[in-house]
């Protein structure tokens, strides 16, 4: 389906500035199709916009189209594409031509079903861009009651508006896609802001607002500043009156309500406004209650970190009262050990979610590493390509393995001599490949890491086999030293039993 930008692009002349027009009008003209219980339809004339010499132009496309919520369709079909020639949009021309809309007395009865069809034109600055079709179903047909009549009023003035070129409104950019629509609530107030009309959703809103009374007959701004308990601010006021096209929210009894003015500005002067509103009070509660999760979640990765290096600080006052050499070498290993877990612990208390930028933590990990190695042989671990965003769940065994293989390359390969340590990462949509490499003393020649004894390596393996679900290689490297391959699944779903 191609969309408008291509449309234009391909069949117009549109500049840039027509083009933006066009998007913002389409992405708020649900609330005239909704006014209007009618189908819209733009048409923008094909290539350029010279008229021949009887006002009409080379042909028509359509580029976007809308349906009512309100009401049924006119058109199933989706006319998006569709290419008209000359004189087969007899009521497009005609608006086209005058500039001004135009209606058709009777309806048509072309699908088998009565259309009223209207034109409207779509005027940028003293530029007609396009003509909107507004089509609608008149097979339900009944009796206007007050809410629809206030909604074809309503629908009236905003076509107006877009003929005369004040709608949309330059310059302001709600949020449409959670702004309130038509049949969430609605309010249309007078130009002093009096309550001509309130929908039902809308005075419901209110009751919930706690107002006991009705809505018709009071100024808005001021019966909604009685029911606000938190001190009023002008954007309440200008809301409220209908003022400016703005948005804002307010809360009381226990409700919250969102607002959306909408000017209504005909022959150039302002008649009243249309006031949205939507109750929004279980949204924003979860939305509030999902911030104290996450924040919650933050603190106590926060304190887990303030733990883990308690913990840490506790093994290293240990490791140095010991007069046993291997006792205080494993201490001080499990110290590095429980200072991996601690960063991505403290890593996790500043994100929103469980995700953690692992590149930040890595360098950490290798700088903490190289700290061990021989000051007159200092090697400082060095990383290739990125990590980039983990899962805590990969992160934190990630990283006690990183520390891990670097700590065994510093304290074996590289023992009492210069040399290098890298980390290479190549990361792909479904795996990361790790490579630690040193050009250190290499492997014993009896090695094999399935019967290795070593401490680490155990841990290394579990972690990554076991939690991960990964494959470990470790191999000479060519030209003398030791690498370590880690091959990791990306997508950890949740298993029954390590893999193997």
């Amino acid at each position: 389906m191609p969309t408008l930008t291509d449309l234009t692009r391909q069949h117009t002349d549109l500049d840039a500035a027509d083009l933006e027009w066009i998007h913002a009008l389409v992405s708020d003209w649900q609330l005239l199709a909704d006014l209007s219980f009618a189908d819209l339809v733009l048409w923008v004339p094909l290539t350029s916009r010279r008229p021949r010499k009887n006002g009409t132009v080379e042909g028509w496309v359509a580029v976007a189209q809308i349906r009512p919520t309100t009401g049924p369709t006119a058109y199933p079909d989706d006319l998006v594409g569709v290419v008209a020639d000359p004189g087969t949009r007899g009521l497009i021309d005609v608006a086209w031509a005058e500039q001004r809309i135009w209606r058709e007395g009777d309806p048509e009865w072309g699908s088998g079903i009565p259309v009223r069809e209207e034109a409207i034109p779509v005027r940028r600055g003293d530029r007609i861009l396009g003509i909107i079709q507004r089509s609608t179903n008149l097979s339900s047909a009944r009796t206007p009651s007050h809410l629809e009549l206030t909604y074809l009023q309503s629908a009236s003035d905003l076509a107006k508006m877009i003929n005369d070129g004040r709608f949309p409104f330059p310059g302001e950019e709600p949020n449409l896609a959670r702004s309130p629509r038509v049949g969430d609530g609605l309010v249309r107030v007078d130009h002093d802001g009096r309550v001509l009309y309130a929908s039902p959703n809308a005075q419901s809103a209110y009751r919930r607002l706690g107002l006991a009374t009705d809505l018709e007959g009071t100024l808005l701004r001021d019966t909604t500043a009685l029911l606000v308990s938190a001190p009023v601010d002008d954007s309440l006021a200008v809301v409220a009156g209908g003022r400016a096209a703005r948005e804002t929210e307010i809360e009381a009894n226990g409700a919250i309500v969102q607002l959306r003015a909408i000017p209504l500005i005909v022959d150039g002067e302002r008649t009243g406004a249309l006031v949205l509103l939507r109750d929004v009070t279980e949204l924003r509660w979860r939305d509030r209650a999902l911030m104290s999760k996450d924040a919650t979640i933050r603190e106590i990765h926060h304190r887990v970190k303030n733990n883990l290096q308690t913990v840490a600080a506790l093994l290293r006052l240990q490791a140095r009262r010991l007069r046993v050499p291997e006792g205080r070498e494993a201490l001080e290993e499990a110290v590095r050990r429980v200072g991996s877990i601690a960063i991505v612990h403290e890593t996790l208390s500043h994100t929103p979610d469980e995700l953690v930028d692992f590149d930040d933590i890595a360098d950490r990990v290798m700088a903490m590493a190289g700290e061990v190695s021989a000051p007159e042989t200092r090697v400082r671990p060095r990383r290739v390509g990125g990590f980039g965003v983990l899962p805590a769940v990969i992160a934190t065994p990630l990283a006690m393995v990183l520390a891990e293989l670097l700590q065994n390359a510093l304290e074996h390969g590289l023992a009492n001599r210069a040399g290098s340590l890298e980390v290479v990462v190549t990361r792909g949509e479904e795996r990361l490949n790790v490579l630690v490499a040193d050009d250190g003393s290499g492997l014993p020649a009896d090695f094999d890491v399935e019967s290795a004894s070593s401490l680490g390596l155990q841990i290394v393996r579990t972690l990554i086999v076991g939690e991960l679900g990964g494959v470990i290689d470790l191999r000479p490297r060519s030209g003398g030293g030791t690498e370590v391959v880690l091959d990791i699944p990306l997508d950890q779903g949740p298993r029954t039993a390590p893999p193997g």
